[in-house]
């Protein structure tokens, strides 16, 4: 056969074959005298074989690895892999699936431009959304920011918002005013972006902070704290980054926050 033919026998393309003997899955074979490849059965029944294995996941290298074994134990084992990494993809499947059905619950006035997020992310920005169009004038800035945060901390790989999460989203179905109170302490923080660090102010937004937390988040945000150091040099890039989004007065207010949240730990 020639190497269309064979090809066509096989189900691939003339450029797979090639690209198949630069790598060395597929031999070469015999030549006619003028140069033209010339291919038997064998080579049919091999490029088959190649073929249906890459159509069942494996790379070019497994399928070199199962080709080479004759008693059939790589296949066994390399097919058990796949289909273990193929049970997991299904398993991630159906959790995407389960966080898109609950988004598109949503009604469209309670879906988040900053989305796509978590549901419970989004019932908290919803509310946030709310409140800030009844507010007489602009929403405050630290809000935004406070958005922004919790946008990132839900889409962190790390799981950091989960001990915290959950709490406040029941916090606020709750309780009709939390996110009122929150907005609230927004305008205050907004309030130190132009004020020192020993204002009188400091000490009385960063107890407000506290005391706005719901009783799950603030323990839990406690235990965290108790491991994390409070020194700048041993802050991580995260800690320093948010810390560079504030005033110094603001900054101190949160530091002083973090320190009661502590007391309150031990």
């Amino acid at each position: 056969m020639r190497i269309g033919e064979l090809a066509a026998l096989a189900g691939v393309s003339t450029r797979t074959v090639r690209h198949y003997h630069r790598i060395g899955l597929l031999p070469e074979p015999d030549r006619r005298s003028n140069g033209d490849r010339l291919y038997g059965l064998r080579d049919a029944v091999l490029l088959v074989r190649v073929r249906r294995l890459t159509e069942l996941g494996l790379s070019l290298d497994e399928a070199a690895d199962v080709l080479a074994d004759d008693a059939g134990r790589e296949l066994r084992e390399v097919l058990a892999e796949l289909d273990a990494s193929l049970a997991l993809q299904e398993e991630h499947l159906r959790s995407r699936r389960a966080q898109l059905a609950a988004l598109r619950e949503l009604a469209d006035d309670r879906l988040p431009a900053e989305g796509p997020v978590s549901p419970e992310l989004a019932a908290v920005l919803s509310e946030m959304t709310r409140t800030a169009g009844e507010l007489p004038g602009e929403e405050p800035e630290t809000a935004r920011r406070e958005r922004e945060l919790l946008v990132l901390l839900d889409g962190s790989p790390s799981g950091a918002a989960r001990g915290w999460l959950k709490p406040m989203t029941e916090a606020l179905r709750s309780d009709p005013e939390a996110v009122r109170r929150a907005y609230e302490l927004y305008a205050r923080m907004d309030e130190l972006a132009d004020a020192a660090t020993d204002d009188p102010r400091v000490p009385q937004v960063a107890r407000a902070i506290v005391d706005v937390l719901p009783a799950e988040v603030a323990d839990h945000l406690a235990g965290e704290l108790t491991r994390t150091p409070l020194d700048p040099e041993s802050e991580d890039g995260f800690t320093r980054a948010f810390f560079a989004e504030q005033a110094p007065a603001q900054a101190e207010a949160v530091r002083r926050a973090i320190e009661l949240l502590r007391e309150r730990a031990r």
